[in-house]
């Protein structure tokens, strides 16, 4: 370190400010505090000192950025107290979060994050009398909470809001954030009460069970909420009559979403948004079942913009799906795309699919950028491009997918997390590939983020077109749903050896159907687990 010191202050402090900055900020602060007071000076700059994120990303969760103790007790005794007068944000893991909070004051903090909050630390969170008469109820304005999705034990999601608004009582943006797709924790209300109100409140970022939570979050308990997104698990018809229909002026920003098929677009949600009187920002991420027509361009001019003036701003992706009782008269791709030609400052992208087996016809329509973390029902219709917010896909057709189309998906979705496939018809261009080193007309389709694949519902080809690894690369660690007959036809037993390398890389199974377990099944799948 010494040796390394004396090169260091030999550098000009412009030049010692861009190579820290190229540094995470907390490495910095343990390597540099207390060398000299050069150092010091440099490395106590707002750039360093502002936001301190404790956390880092590991094997699909957030964990503590530092596990050694030894570390912890140097930022908690020695360098937090020093910089403590400049730190304004906090991003910490809940097993760390008592300590670092203790450490010091912070008289200019206003934004905290804390995640995989769980029952003790929600209990310590709202409970400590020097935290909540001081910095919690004074200082904190801004409050991301993730909740862990592996803990059951918390008290209800109605009982953790309250005691936000009772204990954070400046609050102007409160966040609910999941940090996968596989982490979505929904606050789970009855009716909620009365404490659950804010004077001050104008972001709300939540994720709820129902709609109808919706409609008592919009009651005038957030009379300055200005922006407002909100993802539902479905868009129902409330049990129960809701007299809500006041006004919401104030309201600027509005998004919602739900993966689930509603029936109630017209019914529930156009009449909410006709209460935002004064909106400039509309986000709408729908599945919606319709009984005539398909959601398109016209639709959405008569419905939204014509009548909501102040908006400028229109995201959209809506999946809408009808069943086909004439074949005659369908509009086609280019018939639903025209109908977007005077949409200003957007770019529109439409397709349509007909399943003529099912009956029913699907149509996708949506602005680009592609905001949402889903895209569900991706059929060989589907324009490609890129979509790198993409987390959970799932890909359903009546025509085979060939294997140009799986190159296609994972050039689209950089970052899937999660792919489900249901296809039963099998491909027509299926090639035998006789190893490894005999690929020179294939390319191989690379899953480089993917930890979870549902294949169930498919046809053999499309297990091989996974598991051999002359046409899929597979990173570890992967989640594998499958029927048990058709994985044993396609491994042949379990012996074949171009689908042994992705097997290997299976950590845990679920098999569907007639499963008979053997000696040979588990050595096929040697660091997985089986269901």
């Amino acid at each position: 370190m010494k040796h390394s010191c004396v090169e260091l202050s030999d550098l000009p402090d412009e030049i010692l400010l861009i190579i820290f900055k190229n540094l995470d900020n907390l490495e910095v602060l343990y390597s540099f505090e207390g060398v000299n007071e050069r150092l010091n000076k440099i490395i106590h700059d707002p750039i360093f000192t502002r936001h301190l994120n404790f956390l880092k990303w590991s094997s699909n969760k957030l964990m503590n950025k530092f596990s050694s103790n030894v570390i912890h007790d140097r930022f908690c005794l020695q360098i937090l107290p020093e910089i403590s007068t400049k730190i304004k944000w906090l991003d910490l893991e809940s097993s760390s979060m008592k300590y670092i909070l203790h450490a010091a004051d912070y008289p200019n903090l206003f934004g905290l994050g804390v995640y995989n909050i769980e029952k003790q630390t929600a209990g310590y969170l709202f409970t400590d009398e020097r935290l909540s008469s001081g910095i919690f109820k004074n200082q904190i304005t801004t409050l991301v909470i993730a909740i862990d999705p592996y803990r059951n034990d918390l008290p209800t999601m109605e009982k953790l809001c309250n005691h936000i608004f009772t204990v954070f009582i400046n609050l102007t943006h409160l966040i609910f954030y999941e940090s996968s797709y596989k982490n979505t924790v929904r606050l789970l209300f009855e009716v909620p009460s009365p404490k659950l109100y804010s004077s001050t409140l104008r972001v709300l970022n939540i994720k709820v069970q129902s709609f109808h939570i919706c409609l008592y979050l919009l009651d005038g308990r957030f009379s300055q909420l200005h922006t407002f997104s909100i993802e539902l698990a479905n868009i129902n018809r409330p049990g129960e009559e809701i007299e809500n229909q006041i006004k919401i002026p104030n309201l600027k920003c509005f998004s919602v979403s739900c993966v689930l098929e509603t029936t109630c677009y017209d019914e529930l949600i156009l009449p909410l948004l006709y209460r935002m009187s004064n909106l400039e920002k509309l986000g709408l991420y729908l599945s919606i079942f319709v009984n005539e027509r398909f959601v398109d361009g016209n639709n959405l001019k008569k419905n939204i913009l014509n009548r909501m003036l102040q908006l400028n701003q229109f995201k959209f992706y809506i999946h809408s799906r009808m069943f086909i009782n004439n074949e005659m008269n369908l509009p086609s791709k280019q018939d639903v795309q025209q109908t977007f030609e005077d949409f200003k400052d957007n770019q529109i992208i439409s397709y349509v699919d007909y399943f003529l087996e099912r009956k029913k016809g699907h149509c996708h329509v949506y602005s680009c950028p592609f905001l949402m973390k889903y895209y569900e029902g991706i059929t060989n219709n589907f324009p490609g491009g890129l979509y790198p917010y993409v987390s959970v896909v799932s890909l359903h057709d009546e025509n085979p997918f060939e294997h140009e189309f799986f190159i296609r998906i994972t050039q689209s979705f950089p970052f899937m997390e999660k792919l489900t496939l249901i296809n039963r018809h099998a491909q027509n261009q299926k090639q035998p590939y006789k190893s490894v080193n005999d690929i020179q007309n294939l390319s191989i389709a690379k899953y480089s983020y993917l930890t979870e694949l549902d294949i169930r519902q498919v046809h053999d080809n499309y297990i091989e077109e996974f598991l051999c690894n002359t046409k899929t690369y597979l990173q570890n660690d992967i989640l594998l749903e499958v029927n048990f007959n058709s994985l044993e036809r396609v491994t042949n037993n379990f012996t074949r050896d171009d689908t042994r390398i992705n097997c290997g890389k299976i950590n845990e199974i679920y098999l569907f159907s007639d499963v008979k377990y053997s000696k040979t099944l588990q050595n096929y799948f040697p660091f997985a687990k089986i269901h």
